[in-house]
């Protein structure tokens, strides 16, 4: 019998996209030195490789004055491995930049120097307001409609800008890292209590956060932010957005400051060489929380590094959405017709309208990006493709959106397979999107369970599928030529949908 199947010739991964990339960044840190490799340059970047090296070039920096040689030799060993990964990758564009010890050790010049022999390329040394403005540059481009108080805690010194949408106002860098404030309290906390508290009320601009949200950047506020996930068993593990009451976190903060690492919910998942500096962290931030009077604190994911790629991309591509960029890249990659997700965008808005659903600016934004997302799990078992979708969602690396949202979307796509009556879902996460979201995302599941067994999730269809409310009836329409479609399950999943509008239902010809 002769083998039909074709022979697959494609050498390259059709699972990632197309444009200039990857492009890499190095971040020579106080604490770490790190490689992120993205896919490309875009709106919404999707890492490809990621490794860091916890070198405490800053340990000895507040002491001495100097970057001491086990922390420079570890760097620069890094150094060495990142240029042949960043080869191996075929990076396209490197971008360097070093921090606080780089930029304030007596011998940072000569180390940065090894640093651009090593990788071949130059080093941005940033001052401390650059730093802050990167790392707010990410929080603006990070969050829908960011509000507050951004704070980047590295290993060597804290920042601090006020950002409001697109606006990012001055920054100011204090000598608070958490490197830097365990050495200078020679590693007791009580004293560092001091020292935090004296330098913290230089931080003028902090009074301005009343009321608002603190922005916490950095990876030991985002540890102390996965500890409390674990505290408080949250349904989510996802760090980028995660919300807490600044009375909540504050109170958190000095269990952590006060209780034996090892003894912490969840930490495992901090690593050895960051867990000594948690209640230093801990400390810092429920002292700024204290300052400012901010009503929450968001944890971001991201940094000073994607500020730093965002300043990069044109203005046309900072304008875009990240979260529907992000969605239609998904699609791209996983979906049977990009186009046909495109059109359920447009055909969902009529259902809506129809159906009396009615949507802030937001929902309709997160009704977008769930209908892009609908089709990402067909590869998967039948049985399975509701909770595979779900997960895939759930945990995306997405930015733009808080955890209420990225319940919305999960559920949309679980409902979309399983169908809404179904007890395998975690109440936590119907909790999460509460019941305003959860409603819509019912509506949106049905809405699109209707329009694949007319489409096949093939493009060109749904524009020719009318859809209206006549008398207490909701009315599906198909063109002469589709009539043969009508039969019991198109009937019966119209029926579903009607009842989200307590409507009857009818499917007719046109």
């Amino acid at each position: 019998m002769a083998d039909c199947a074709p022979e697959i010739t494609a050498t390259k991964a059709q699972g990632r996209l197309s444009g200039v990339g990857p492009v890499a960044v190095i971040d020579i840190g106080s604490n770490s030195v790190r490689l992120v490799v993205y896919e490309r340059l875009t709106r919404s970047p999707s890492v490809f490789f990621n490794e860091k090296v916890l070198c405490g070039l800053g340990r000895s920096v507040a002491e001495t004055g100097l970057l001491d040689d086990d922390s420079v030799n570890q760097a620069l060993a890094a150094m060495r491995r990142f240029r042949i990964l960043c080869k191996q990758i075929k990076v396209r564009q490197l971008e360097v930049i070093a921090t606080a010890a780089a930029r304030e050790a007596k011998n940072g010049a000569e180390f940065l120097q090894k640093v651009r022999e090593t990788l071949g390329c130059d080093v941005e040394v940033l001052t401390g307001r650059q730093e802050a403005h990167r790392s707010a540059l990410a929080v603006i481009s990070g969050f829908h409609h960011a509000d507050g108080i951004m704070g980047d805690m590295g290993g060597g010194s804290l920042e601090f800008v006020d950002v409001k949408g697109n606006n990012i106002g001055s920054g100011i860098t204090l000598p608070l890292g958490g490197l830097r404030l365990q050495i200078d309290a020679h590693d007791e906390v009580s004293e560092a209590t001091k020292l935090a508290k004296q330098r913290l009320a230089e931080a003028t601009l902090l009074a301005q956060g009343g009321g608002r949200t603190f922005y916490a950047v950095g990876g030991t506020w985002r540890a102390i932010g996965r500890l409390y996930m674990h505290h408080i068993n949250y349904p989510l593990l996802v760090m980028h957005d995660f919300r807490v009451a600044s009375a909540d976190m504050i109170a958190f903060c000095d269990e952590v400051m006060n209780a034996k690492s090892d003894d912490l919910d969840g930490i495992k998942f901090v690593s050895r060489a960051r867990r000594p500096l948690l209640p230093y962290g801990a400390l810092l931030l429920a002292e700024t929380l204290k300052q400012t009077g901010a009503r929450e604190v968001a944890f971001s994911a991201i940094g000073v590094r994607e500020g730093h790629l965002h300043q990069m991309l044109d203005a046309a591509e900072q304008s875009r959405d990240p979260l529907i960029s992000a969605s239609e890249e998904l699609a791209i990659l996983r979906a049977r017709s990009p186009e046909h997700a495109k059109e359920l965008c447009s055909w969902s808005e009529t259902v809506f309208d129809v159906l009396g659903l009615d949507e802030t600016a937001d929902e309709a934004r997160l009704r977008v990006a769930a209908c892009l997302l609908s089709d990402i799990g067909w590869r998967a078992h039948p049985d399975y493709r509701g909770e595979q979708s779900l997960n895939i969602v759930a945990h995306a690396a997405f930015v733009g959106i808080d955890h209420p949202g990225r319940a919305y979307l999960a559920l949309s796509n679980f409902y979309r397979h399983s169908g809404s009556g179904t007890d395998e879902l975690s109440p936590k996460l119907k909790t999460l999107a509460g019941e305003r979201l959860d409603l819509r995302a019912q509506a949106l599941a049905l809405t699109i369970r209707v329009a694949m067994l007319v489409s096949a999730g093939m493009p060109g269809v749904m524009d020719r599928i009318g859809l209206l409310k006549r008398d207490d009836k909701l009315v599906l329409i198909l063109p002469a030529d589709l009539q043969d479609l009508i039969g019991q399950r198109l009937c019966n999943r119209v029926r579903q949908l009607a009842k989200i509008g307590s409507l009857d239902y009818a499917v007719e010809v046109a």
